[in-house]
């Protein structure tokens, strides 16, 4: 059962968010005006050293005035490959420059309301470079030992989809081999 789609409208605009009235039609004939959240793109980093272990930032997000546990990340910028953002993200919120990247996953969180891609990669190993450029990111950067992850999900110090599609997906993939 597909949707129709029959025209859009912006209603809001600026560099991180917009607002879109879509005028739509479903399969029983319904048509109406449909709210759509157009975001930029996000690149995800999923970086393990040779000991096993993630890289990860400690931070404080205001918005659910919660805090956790996540992986690098960030927004593709205009002219950037999702992968080149994923590097750039790495260098500039931990100051590890990553190691070879390889998409690990593609994910669409929440398409029922927002075009938002986001890119995933794994990153094999990172050489530090100093402190991290992005001074306002987390407070901790740590490399976190995989198999302490799946604790760390259950008592809800990783919330970010972002972050957990990422690491369950290399949780997934350290079982398999």
């Amino acid at each position: 059962m597909e949707w129709k789609t029959h025209g859009e409208r912006q209603i809001y605009n600026n560099p991180w968010v917009n607002l879109w009235l879509v005028d739509v039609q479903q399969p029983d004939g319904r048509r109406w005006e449909y709210h759509v959240v157009r975001l930029r793109h996000l690149a995800v980093a999923a970086v393990v050293n040779d000991r096993q272990e993630v890289l990860m930032m400690w931070r404080h997000r205001f918005i659910t005035n919660s805090w956790a546990w996540e992986l690098p990340m960030g927004l593709v910028e205009e002219g950037e490959t999702p992968e080149e953002a994923a590097a750039r993200e790495v260098l500039e919120e931990t100051g590890w420059r990553p190691g070879p990247i390889k998409p690990l996953l593609y994910a669409e969180p929440a398409n029922g309301i927002t075009d938002s891609q986001h890119h995933v990669f794994r990153v094999d190993g990172a050489t530090y470079s100093g402190p991290p450029t992005e001074k306002n990111e987390s407070d901790r950067i740590e490399w976190v030992p995989l198999r302490e992850v799946r604790g760390m999900i259950d008592r809800r110090e990783v919330v970010s989809s972002g972050s957990l599609v990422g690491l369950l997906y290399l949780l997934m993939d350290e079982t398999i081999r």
